[in-house]
């Protein structure tokens, strides 16, 4: 749900454009890359919940324990990864959004505010 929250405040809010010029940028210091990033992991992590779901549902009918073994192991490790992709992922997006200029953000703070909150709270949901 996490993941969901801050993908479509990025998607929704995160990039805007100024009155003389209908060119689009992103709101964290006009910096795309910061939008890309948190939009990337939301979506990859979304598709994998999804993934993991479907593996937790059919979990009890998998005979075969390496199998099992090689399941839990592949979610424990990408869950790991995850977190620490959050933990950059709200770094990089409070940093940017402190060196972004008031007058640069005309709708989209609310947004952009609660992306990062949302990608700080997605750290300890992994």
């Amino acid at each position: 749900v996490f993941a969901l929250i801050v993908f479509a405040c990025l998607v929704g809010d995160g990039y805007s454009s100024q009155p003389e010029d209908p060119q689009l940028y992103c709101i964290f210091n006009h910096n795309g890359d910061a939008c890309r990033y948190g939009i990337g992991i939301g979506v990859l992590a979304f598709l994998a919940c999804i993934f993991f779901f479907m593996v937790d549902v059919y979990f009890p009918q998998i005979s075969n324990t390496t199998d099992r073994k090689y399941l839990v192991l592949a979610d424990l490790g990408f869950s790991g990864l995850w977190t620490f992709l959050w933990f950059i992922g709200f770094c990089f997006l409070t940093n940017q959004w402190s060196w972004t200029r008031a007058e640069d953000v005309y709708i989209g703070a609310d947004s952009a505010r609660a992306a990062i909150t949302f990608s700080f709270f997605s750290i300890f949901s992994w």
